[in-house]
C-alpha cells in the first residue's frame, strides 16, 4: 500500500510539474503575442513611389536591425528629397540592359532612388558598385528578413538595388533629412 501511495504522490507530482511547465509555455506565449502586437504594421507589401527630381548623387547604403524590422539606409547628398519607387518582383532585372540579376531569398524588393551613384557633372563615382554583385561594405549577417543585396545600376539618373528578403513582408520607405530609408517587417 506504501508503494501505491508513493506512486500517486509521484504522479501528482509530475502532473503539478507539467501543469507548471504548460503555465511557463502560455506565459511564453503571451509575451510572444504582446512583442508581436508591438512590432504590427499597417505598412503593407504593396508598391510605394514618390516623385522628386534630384541631381545631388548617392553617398552610401547601409543596413541595420532592429526588433520588429531590417533597415536599409540610402544616404544622400545635398538638402532636396529623393523620388522612390520600391515594389516586390518575380525577377530582378538589371536597368538599361535588362539583364537578369540572381537576387537570393524568398522575395525580391526592386528599389529605384533618383539619386545616381555618380556625379552628374563629371562622370566620377560617387558610390562605387558593381553592376550584379553584393552591395559594397554591407553586411547582412544574422538579419531576421534580410537575405542578400545586388546593385542593378545607375541609369539615367537614378539608382536600383536588388533586396532580398525572407518573405513577401511589409515594408515602409520614408525620408528623414538627406536619406531615404526602407524597413522591411520580420513578421506581419
Amino acid at each position: 500500500m506504501r508503494r501505491l501511495g508513493t506512486a500517486a504522490a509521484a504522479l501528482v507530482l509530475a502532473g503539478a510539474g507539467l501543469m507548471g511547465t504548460a503555465g511557463t509555455a502560455g506565459a511564453v506565449d503571451a509575451r510572444a503575442e504582446q512583442a508581436d502586437t508591438a512590432c504590427a504594421t499597417g505598412w503593407g507589401s504593396g508598391v510605394k513611389s514618390a516623385d522628386a527630381l534630384r541631381g545631388e548623387p548617392l553617398r552610401n547604403i547601409r543596413t541595420g536591425s532592429g526588433t520588429c524590422y531590417d533597415r536599409m539606409v540610402f544616404d544622400l547628398g545635398g538638402e532636396e528629397r529623393a523620388g522612390y519607387h520600391v515594389g516586390y518582383v518575380d525577377v530582378f532585372h538589371q536597368d538599361g540592359s535588362s539583364d537578369r540579376i540572381p537576387v537570393k531569398g524568398g522575395a525580391i524588393l526592386q528599389i529605384h532612388v533618383t539619386a545616381p551613384s555618380y556625379d552628374p557633372e563629371t562622370g566620377e563615382p560617387a558610390y562605387e558598385a558593381t553592376v550584379g554583385q553584393p552591395l559594397p561594405g554591407v553586411d547582412i549577417t544574422g538579419y531576421r528578413t534580410f537575405r542578400d543585396t545586388r546593385f542593378g545600376a545607375s541609369f539615367e539618373g537614378q539608382t536600383q538595388v536588388g533586396l532580398g528578403v525572407r518573405a513577401r513582408l511589409p515594408f515602409r520607405v520614408f525620408q528623414i533629412d538627406s536619406r531615404l530609408v526602407v524597413d522591411v517587417a520580420h513578421t506581419w
